[in-house]
């Protein structure tokens, strides 16, 4: 059972109110390329960083998850040969080198950070440990989660949606590469259009291709929202925190 999040009250005084929290960021390996096809951009994750500074500015408390792909695809690897749970574990030590960077982008703007990995690696990021994790975010801290679920067969979308129910997270904001969820690959099909909001079913019934079917259920199962957003415009992860309409809002049932 996971501890419930902190009351929207506990904004920062001064600040404008927000609607949520505690929030879990799932980031891609890919949201840390920058404009580069392969690897970590150092000036691109002090972007995130410092957007992610300007939300904890509110008194939002942040876990962060983070993806491998920018280094390397299990699935893809195992796709080309490769024994599948050997891909998974190689792609969940991607994650922690991305937390690694990250965290190195969130210090440089005064944010204290851990790293807490599925996968124990005691010398570079402590353990995953939910209660200790909880206490991290009510300290004032920034929690990034590496090494996946420490489990073959999940990506790292399900290791957010896992997290993030495991920490009282309000909200499980997915950040992209565009504004939200279409009903066609909107860089493919100029007439895509773009849904303000979706029940979690619609993602399961139609297979839209936001998050796999497992995080989607257990988002279902704990009734956690979900936000899918562009990353590349500015402000949007505080605009999200405020409870603006920012992207697609996935949830149990639509607002209108």
């Amino acid at each position: 059972m996971s501890e419930p999040g902190p009351a929207v009250a506990n904004a920062a005084p001064g600040t404008d109110p927000v609607r949520y929290g505690r929030i879990l960021l799932k980031l891609s390996g890919e949201a840390l390329l920058g404009d580069r096809q392969y690897g970590v951009d150092p000036e691109f994750c002090l972007t995130i960083a410092r957007q992610i500074a300007q939300v904890k500015a509110l008194g939002v408390q942040i876990g962060i998850v983070v993806g491998g792909g920018n280094i390397f695809r299990g699935l893809a690897a195992s796709a080309r040969g490769m024994d599948r749970a050997t891909g998974d574990y190689i792609g969940m030590l991607a994650t922690v080198m991305n937390g690694l960077a990250l965290q190195d982008a969130l210090e440089k703007t005064g944010l204290p950070t851990r790293v807490m990995s599925a996968i124990g690696m005691n010398e570079i990021a402590e353990p995953y440990i939910r209660r200790r994790a909880v206490r991290h975010l009510e300290k004032g801290r920034v929690a990034i989660f590496v090494a996946g679920t420490g489990n073959p067969y999940f990506t790292t979308d399900s290791a957010a949606a896992l997290r993030a129910v495991e920490i009282g997270a309000e909200v499980l904001l997915k950040a992209t590469k565009v504004d939200g969820v279409y009903d066609a690959d909107p860089l493919t099909h100029p007439g895509a259009r773009r849904y303000a909001e979706l029940v979690y079913a619609d993602l399961l019934r139609d297979q839209l291709k936001v998050m796999d079917a497992a995080a989607v259920s257990l988002c279902m199962e704990n009734d956690l929202p979900i936000v899918v957003f562009d990353l590349n415009e500015a402000n949007n992860i505080v605009r999200v925190a405020r409870g603006e309409a920012v992207g697609t809002l996935i949830s149990g049932s639509k607002s209108g």
